[in-house]
């Protein structure tokens, strides 16, 4: 009878649910490509901090653009969720057909780059691309860009080389997003014209006074920079990675809540996991759609795992 009762016992312990590894040990510490840009650093930070939750290693790299492609060629590099398209797509496109990397998703909507200024200048008549060469001698002949080697910035030079909206003789200011700012604001503050690249998330838009020059011409894409984020990944990351993948494609920010991340870094001056950590606190229910199928590491359900990890 003892010998009947333990093989039932064990029997049923056999269809119960085990957790086991949703992944293999490779998955557990993704790569993660931040370009620089707030916006990028924001939404990076906050994915790992959510893959931390989940039980993954996640590690983050600071590379510049060209580089990101290079390393997700490479397999040294798992995710980049800093894909701006079209403005990206002349590295971006070759490497997908060549099945050399993947696209996941669009992770932002509704994004906007292209030509901004402050809006007294753009009330003073410079409201086109086409107006640019008629402010030349007020702009000082400059444009403001961000860091060398960025697709913005090629962009530009590619303009000025070809002389399109009589832009032959300027020259363009390569800086780091923060660099640039900087210039914005001085200019702002001593009431000057100024020319740069802008974009949308960020909180320049909120902090500043800011309009967007129109008829570019499709220079940084159609509809005037009307721009989508996309989630790239190495080759096979998906695949080998499913759970990981899960999570990645439905991973997805607003406008608005890269707005208020961005914000927190840069107005706040929080340390991006700082601010992370605030925006989910403030918006836990992000989590119901992001950890939908997806489980922490070790299998088990994810939602509940990141949400107590997270406090939340």
């Amino acid at each position: 009878m003892k010998r009947q009762i333990a093989i039932a016992i064990f029997a049923s312990l056999a269809v119960l649910p085990r957790a086991e590894a949703a992944e293999p040990a490779a998955c557990q510490a993704p790569s993660f490509s931040d370009v620089g840009w707030t916006d990028i650093t924001a939404t990076t930070a906050t994915s790992a901090l959510v893959l931390e939750a989940l039980g993954y290693k996640p590690e983050v790299q600071i590379l510049s653009v060209a580089v990101t492609f290079e390393s997700l060629k490479k397999g040294d590099t798992d995710v980049f969720l800093g894909n701006w398209m079209p403005l990206q797509d002349p590295i971006q496109k070759p490497l997908v057909d060549a099945g050399d990397i993947e696209v996941v998703r669009p992770n932002l909507e509704g994004a906007l780059i292209g030509f901004a200024v402050p809006k007294a200048t753009y009330d003073a008549g410079l409201k086109t691309y086409a107006d640019i060469a008629k402010f030349k001698d007020q702009l000082g002949g400059n444009i403001y860009g961000i860091e060398a080697g960025s697709s913005a910035n090629a962009t530009i030079l590619k303009a000025i080389e070809e002389n399109s909206f009589d832009l032959g003789d300027f020259q363009l200011v390569e800086s780091s997003e923060q660099g640039m700012l900087a210039q914005v604001q001085r200019a702002i503050g001593a009431k000057q014209p100024i020319l740069f690249f802008g974009w949308r998330p960020h909180p320049m838009n909120v902090r500043y006074e800011l309009e967007y020059l129109t008829d570019g011409q499709d220079m940084f894409g159609p509809q005037d920079g009307t721009a989508t984020v996309m989630t790239n990944t190495r080759k096979g990351l998906t695949a080998d990675c499913p759970n990981l993948g899960k999570f990645l494609s439905n991973l997805a920010f607003s406008v608005e809540a890269e707005d208020m991340m961005m914000s927190y870094i840069l107005d706040d001056g929080m340390e991006p996991r700082a601010a992370a950590e605030r925006w989910l606190k403030d918006n836990p229910a992000a989590l119901d759609t992001w950890l939908a199928d997806v489980t922490t590491f070790d299998g088990q359900p994810g939602l509940d795992a990141a949400k107590t990890a997270l406090g939340l």
